[in-house]
């Protein structure tokens, strides 16, 4: 079991105000925590946390990488008696890919950092110039091979839907990182959040959001391109946090609770559509089938109110489409079968599937 400890520092340590950021909204935090606040916030999450997990302190929410050198340091020396007295493995922390060098690393490194992740956001120069982000995709390469250099897992955090962006810059961004192979990837669908440039922007028809239909797509184009390329995608969509929950702090934008989810169910829906044309094409067109899957996957696959159902059924004219849950610890498949029989007349791998996706894209 793998376990993170937040500790957010909302805005600290960043000279920008990029146009789509509110960090105390989004992390539900309106105060710096200090030294006891952050030894608080650890000894609450260890108690309720198992022993034999794999635990991290995580910084987030800030860019902590340009906070004072002496600030960096008292949240260090904070978590180091975790780490030596191992009750904690490892710190992670997220910053700016222009505020990191090597001086940075070691002194992250010597202080027991594992992970840095940086707010990439994109890697098409237009989106980032537009997005107030303040450097260059250069500058988020070099920042990407520093932290290679000095042995850390790197970590990309990506944003869809900025100003600027488009389906083809996209695709170059995650092109891209799959050519840097990080660790680990977020993925983030773009936010209207009150009091922001974006807002101003979006209330005066500058800027026009995703719709979550949209921002699925693109998301599961994006988590199916890393997962073929074995690059593990640790969060998709924001945390719904308290204030980001409140009423009128999402102006406009694909806020759904559970966007990773969302885009999962997508996938599978797909997936169980190359799954029955493969069993059509061998076994023709029989009207009742019924779909195996792992029992842990089986919310995935039929998909909210049962939608990827209705939808695979209409799609192809079927009398009736069911869901036969299978125990077992193999994931990813999707088996389809004639009604009233018990094995699958055919059976889709999740990787078969992610290459299937990738010839497509590449016609």
């Amino acid at each position: 079991m793998h376990a993170n400890i937040p500790v957010f520092i909302p805005h600290m340590g960043c000279p920008f105000n990029c146009i789509f950021c509110d960090q105390k909204k989004i992390s539900s935090q309106h105060q710096v925590p200090g030294r006891e606040e952050t030894v608080a916030i650890i000894e609450q999450h260890l108690a309720s946390i198992p022993p034999d997990a794999y635990i991290e302190i995580a910084f987030f929410g800030g860019n902590f990488t340009s906070l004072p050198l002496s600030l960096q340091e008292e949240y260090l020396k904070t978590t180091r008696p975790y780490l030596d007295s191992g009750r904690v493995q490892a710190v992670r922390l997220s910053t700016r890919p222009d505020c990191i060098d090597l001086n940075i690393l070691e002194i992250l490194s010597s202080y027991g950092v594992k992970t840095v992740e940086l707010g990439v956001q994109s890697l098409h120069e237009d989106v980032l110039k537009r997005s107030g982000r303040g450097y260059h995709v250069n500058q988020v390469l070099s920042a990407c091979h520093l932290i290679r250099q000095k042995g850390l897992q790197l970590g990309i955090q990506l944003m869809v839907g900025l100003p600027g962006d488009s389906r083809e810059a996209t695709e170059k961004t995650v092109e891209q990182v799959i050519n840097i192979n990080p660790d680990m990837v977020r993925i983030y669908p773009t936010l209207v959040i009150e009091g922001t440039a974006l807002e101003t922007m979006y209330r005066e028809g500058l800027y026009t959001p995703l719709q979550l239909e949209q921002a699925v797509d693109i998301a599961a184009f994006m988590y199916s391109r890393f997962q073929r390329h074995r690059i593990n995608v640790i969060r998709m969509g924001l945390q719904p946090s308290e204030d980001l929950l409140q009423p009128g702090t999402v102006v406009a934008g694909p806020f759904h609770p559970a966007f990773g989810e969302l885009v999962k169910q997508k996938l599978y829906r797909q997936q169980a559509e190359a799954a029955i044309k493969m069993h059509r094409k061998q076994y023709g067109l029989v009207k009742k089938l019924v779909l195996l899957v792992n029992y842990r996957e089986v919310s995935k696959l039929t998909g909210h109110k049962k939608a990827n159902l209705k939808y695979l059924a209409q799609a192809f004219n079927l009398e009736s489409l069911s869901v036969k849950p299978v125990q077992g610890n193999e994931r990813g498949f999707i088996g389809v079968t004639a009604e009233g029989r018990d094995k699958p007349e055919i059976q889709l791998t999740g990787a078969d599937f992610l290459g299937i996706l990738e010839a497509d894209y590449y016609e």
